[in-house]
């Protein structure tokens, strides 16, 4: 099994969505169901990382009044 921090995020993802699937069906063994919520877990907090790091990394284009690029501005999600 690969470890979380290796993965990209789209690997971490479709895992995560797999884990999930698991515990909602609810056929698995309690010490595999306590496993898979903890891997999810994991899977969950790098993929959230994952993104923040990605937000960092995008910036806004700013205009001058005459609509040319004037530079870049961190990018502001609120």
């Amino acid at each position: 099994m690969k470890e979380v921090t290796e993965m990209s995020f789209e690997e971490a993802l479709r895992e995560l969505e797999t884990v999930v699937g698991q515990l909602e069906r609810g056929d698995v063994e309690l010490e595999k169901s306590i496993a898979l919520y903890e891997r999810g877990a994991d899977l969950k907090k790098h993929c959230e990382a994952k993104l923040a790091q990605a937000q960092t990394r995008i910036e806004q284009i700013t205009l001058a009044e005459n609509g040319t690029p004037t530079g870049t501005a961190p990018f502001d999600a609120g």
